[in-house]
């Protein structure tokens, strides 16, 4: 059993890292942004013969648009969202796609921008920003400052490579990316504050105790825990990725990022985080009786 305490600079370098491979993806490839941030053409077509949204996704490779959203409304009838058409590009696809399915009737052909604008974007910034505050609160509340410091570390740790990992494999950029960062906020916080409650009572147990031997037993009494509780998700995500379909995959993608970076962040990050802010602490208090 390895000391995580004694050896957390090794995970920190490893982070940094990672993100700032991921910052410099960002800075050179940027986003690959779906049609709900860029705009797109949203089509709707009847079909003469019952088709599935494999049949209609696989007709749609021929013209580049297998990346395209679909959304079936039943009675033969697709909905579907692509990036920005020309008129031209536009009638030859619906053709193409009639022909290949068997006949099909043209519903709608609107040109749309996009879902996504600036605003929405900054509110979903500030819908974060809100969050960490409440979070911290919270945290400093229930336990203490610097263990919410720590906490939003870590959830900040987990955005960031996200989002860095997100631009170095170009994985497509939706609305649904929003959904992903903030459900992986929510798993991670939980997770840390597991972990803080595990040092908080072995705190009231042993005061007497080492800080980093107090701190190292808290992360490895609640390790099986937290590998247990990832393991169950990730089997679900992989489900989901391999038998889920082409709809899916970029937000199950994203979310299996995020459940490993969150469970990783809180273990190795977010915990050892606190130990040095809580030595800090006790240093700068130290250095202040020495000068008084």
């Amino acid at each position: 059993m390895f000391h995580i305490i004694k050896t957390r600079k090794i995970f920190y370098m490893i982070s940094l890292a990672i993100i700032i491979l991921g910052l410099g993806s960002l800075l050179t490839r940027g986003l690959n942004l779906g049609i709900d941030f860029t705009g797109g053409n949203i089509v709707e077509l009847k079909f003469k013969n019952a088709v599935t949204v494999q049949d209609v996704r696989g007709s749609l490779e021929a013209y580049k648009l297998e990346d395209s959203q679909l959304q079936s409304g039943g009675d033969n009838t697709f909905l579907i969202r692509t990036r920005v058409l020309s008129q031209t590009e536009s009638e030859q696809a619906i053709q193409g796609i009639s022909e290949k399915l068997g006949g099909a009737t043209l519903l709608r052909n609107e040109l749309v921008g996009p879902v996504i604008g600036k605003e929405l974007t900054r509110q979903a910034i500030l819908a974060l920003v809100i969050a960490s505050v409440l979070m911290s609160l919270y945290i400093t509340w229930r336990f203490e400052f610097l263990q919410a410091i720590a906490a939003i570390g870590g959830l900040l740790h987990d955005v960031l490579i996200m989002t860095g990992i997100a631009s170095l494999l170009q994985i497509q950029i939706d609305s649904t990316f929003v959904a992903a960062v903030l459900t992986i906020v929510g798993y991670s916080i939980n997770d840390t504050i597991v972990i803080f409650d595990r040092i908080r009572e072995n705190l009231r147990m042993n005061r007497k105790e080492d800080l980093g031997e107090l701190v190292n037993k808290s992360l490895w009494q609640t390790m099986a825990r937290s590998i247990n509780t990832v393991l169950t998700v990730v089997f679900v995500l992989l489900a989901l990725l391999f038998f889920g379909g082409n709809t899916i995959s970029n937000f199950v993608t994203l979310l299996l990022i995020g459940i490993v970076c969150g469970a990783y962040s809180s273990i190795f990050i977010s915990g050892p985080g606190w130990y040095d802010l809580r030595r800090i602490q006790k240093d700068r208090k130290r250095a202040g009786k020495a000068a008084a």
